[in-house]
């Protein structure tokens, strides 16, 4: 038989990562980023001109190679493909670890 582990909802945290919700929320911002170059019918080269990036860098950005991509750069690129972005802050964490959560919802 095959052991199997329910997910807690992040990949990033069932793996280990010691960042897991930056790591998901980058990711989260990726995927949106490209979904909105595909939805605009952009080529790499245009998203890259729009982004202020380069080609490879746009190419690495939708194979979801975040390394060198912050959130904060992330968050730039969503706003220059014409979204708006909200960041807002909740109540305090209810988990007993007192720590906080990240997590990038697309409205």
């Amino acid at each position: 038989m095959t052991k199997v582990t329910a997910s807690s909802g992040n990949v990033f945290a069932d793996l280990g990562r010691k960042d897991p919700d930056e790591a998901k929320a980058k990711a989260d911002l990726a995927w949106y980023i490209t979904s909105i170059i595909k939805e605009k019918k952009l080529t790499q080269g245009a998203a890259a001109e729009l982004l202020g990036i380069d080609q490879p860098k746009v190419s690495n950005l939708v194979r979801g190679k975040l390394r060198g991509f912050s959130l904060e750069r992330l968050i730039r690129f969503v706003i220059a493909l014409g979204n708006d972005v909200r960041i807002e802050v909740n109540e305090p964490a209810k988990r007993h670890t007192g720590q906080g959560h990240l997590e990038v919802r697309a409205a």
